[in-house]
């Protein structure tokens, strides 16, 4: 027996079973296990230490928690053929095969109008072709194209595994315990009605839970503001590169990060050059830290200020507003900074960065978390929820950040 399954001990969910065929063939693609060297937390570690897991741990507790799933809905009597729950299992470890280092740090910079889900549909499309078609039917799930639009929701919606994973894991291995959901409850409420994932009421407090876990986990981690700073940090840093780049300076890199910092990369091109794809999949956190340490010295001051920060956790002084940052305020900081360091006022624009960040704990548009009644009957978790009002639930939540180089 031991030839026909490998066992993966997960901190988490501990034994992961991984059957040999299919499956275990895409668990060893060079593609996902690329994942293993991206953070799932991108530069959250700079807050919680302990954020060190990594993208693949994720895609493997996902796919977990996906066979968890399908395992009770059919135990409901919702048929779901073999060759189903194969394809909706290939399409939770797939899902994120599309990140490239530090997420949405990327795709503000070096690669524009292209993001992490598209380039995921590519690599799976080029996947499938190198196994022959093997994956047609994991993607009709993945782009929601195949009948049973159920299958869909558990990769993506509300309550998918990709969901309950991240919010478990992520709390686990930060040491949030406000995070902590019950991701076993929560599956083992799930039915089927009408070809809708539904919630059986008596799950409906783990459902209250997860809603203000995730809320929590949000604004506390995923947004804590010496993050975000880092982050504007780290773009400030990659957007320097590109400039000097393109002005001719040669810089070290990776030859795939060389590609994108001396090559002007949009959507259309991404879509019709191949190059662009194959230097993608080369791309991982190592490339981006190693360039940072030899940018620390380099001759611009913008780059190898903001790259020796970087490097030893000099982090951008953060103010946090719940009204946008005035624009008199951005000149001020950027003049003054300019002075200082004796730069020029489009250098010193490098220093000052001004996100707005905005989240709802609940977005109704989003396929509804749907409540199910012993008669039968269904109500939205807005208006089943004792706990909650509906404009709480949905209200989106703004905060305007400037973030600026600390100076002496």
């Amino acid at each position: 027996m031991s030839n026909k399954r490998k066992i993966i001990n997960d901190p988490v969910f501990g034994f992961i079973n991984i059957p040999k065929g299919l499956l275990y063939d895409i668990v060893k693609h060079p593609f996902l296990q690329r994942l293993n060297r991206i953070k799932q937390m991108g530069l959250s570690s700079v807050v919680y230490p302990g954020a060190q897991h990594t993208r693949f741990q994720h895609s493997l507790g996902a796919f977990y928690l996906m066979k968890e799933a399908i395992t009770q809905l059919t135990t409901k009597g919702n048929f779901i053929f073999d060759s189903e729950a194969e394809a909706v299992q290939i399409a939770i470890l797939l899902h994120d095969i599309g990140h490239g280092p530090f997420s949405h740090v990327l795709e503000n910079t070096i690669v524009k109008g292209v993001s992490h889900e598209q380039i995921s549909l590519m690599l799976m499309e080029k996947i499938n072709k190198e196994m022959n078609g093997q994956l047609n039917l994991a993607l009709q799930i993945f782009k929601d194209e195949y009948p049973k639009r159920f299958l869909h929701q558990l990769v993506s919606g509300q309550l998918d595994m990709d969901r309950l994973d991240y919010l478990r894991r992520d709390s686990f291995y930060t040491g949030v315990t406000e995070g902590t959901i019950g991701s076993a409850r929560i599956i083992e409420m799930l039915n089927v009605k009408d070809d809708q994932i539904v919630i059986e009421s008596k799950g409906i407090y783990s459902i209250e839970n997860f809603l203000i876990a995730r809320r929590l986990m949000y604004w506390q981690v995923y947004l804590h503001k010496t993050s975000v700073a880092y982050e504007r940090m780290l773009i400030s840093v990659l957007l320097r590169a590109k400039e000097l780049a393109e002005q001719g300076v040669e810089l070290f890199a990776s030859p795939a990060l060389h590609f994108f910092l001396y090559n002007d990369i949009e959507k259309e091109e991404f879509y019709n050059n191949e190059a662009c794809l194959s230097n993608f999949i080369q791309l991982d956190d190592n490339d981006i830290w190693t360039s940072l340490k030899v940018w620390s010295t380099h001759n611009d001051k913008v780059l190898s200020t903001l790259s020796l920060g970087m490097i030893n956790r000099n982090i951008f002084k953060v103010e946090i507003s719940t009204s946008p940052i005035t624009e008199e305020r951005k000149k001020e900081l950027t003049y003054h900074i300019s002075q200082k360091l004796n730069i020029s006022l489009h250098e010193a624009q490098y220093f000052v960065s001004t996100p707005r960040i905005e989240n709802n704990m609940y977005n109704p548009a989003d396929y509804s978390i749907d409540i199910i009644y012993h008669d039968g009957t269904i109500r939205n978790i807005a208006e089943a929820s004792d706990m909650f009002d509906f404009s709480s639930l949905s209200k989106k939540v703004k905060k305007y950040y400037i973030c600026y180089q600390r100076l002496p």
